[in-house]
Order: C-alpha cells, then sequence, then structure tokens
C-alpha cells in the first residue's frame, strides 16, 4: 500500500550545499539525496562529468521527500529566500506515493 508524501527539488551551487542541508534539517526532514548535476539555465551552462577546476562550483541535485506538503514548502521558500538571489539554483515540488511512511 502506497502513501502521499511530496518531494522537493533542489538543484544548485556545490558552494552552498553544507547550507542548504542545515535548512532541510532544521525543518524536520528525515533525510535527503544528493547528486551532480549539469545543465542549461538562465547564468549559462554548467556540466556534470566532467571535472572542475574547482569542485565546489559544481551543481548538485538535492531530493527530500517529506510526509506534508506544508514541510516542503517551508524548505523551499526558505532556500530561495536565502541564496537564490545571489547563486544559482530552481527548487520544484513533486507529489509522490511513499511505501514506507515510517521513514518520512
Amino acid at each position: 500500500m502506497t502513501h502521499k508524501a511530496t518531494k522537493i527539488v533542489i538543484i544548485t551551487e556545490k558552494l552552498i550545499l553544507e547550507k542548504v542541508k542545515r535548512v532541510i534539517e532544521a525543518a524536520g526532514a528525515t533525510g535527503y539525496t544528493i547528486v551532480a548535476a549539469g545543465g542549461k539555465g538562465s547564468r549559462g551552462v554548467r556540466a556534470s562529468g566532467r571535472a572542475a577546476v574547482v569542485d565546489a562550483f559544481t551543481n548538485v541535485k538535492v531530493e527530500v521527500i517529506t510526509a506534508n506538503r506544508e514541510a516542503a514548502v517551508k524548505i523551499a521558500d526558505e532556500v530561495a529566500a536565502r541564496f537564490f538571489g545571489d547563486y544559482s539554483g530552481i527548487t520544484y515540488l513533486e507529489n509522490v506515493e511513499i511505501l514506507r511512511p515510517d521513514k518520512f
């Protein structure tokens, strides 16, 4: 049996990853997944899979699943307000179904 949850995806610069993780944890999220990311957006092209001159200037994709939408919106709003004026980034929410709700 599945249960409804909300996934927040944050794609941003690795340079601010530790700060983003603190926002996620302060909101009560129980975990997250981080992977390297690349692509093209309003601030240009960021490649993944190739070594950067400085690793901190690469992009990451952070995925967080929350049991309720309010927690996801809180994380998204705070990350955008605190960081996206000075750093590249995007965040979006998805409705998902999970199998083990006790994990979230």
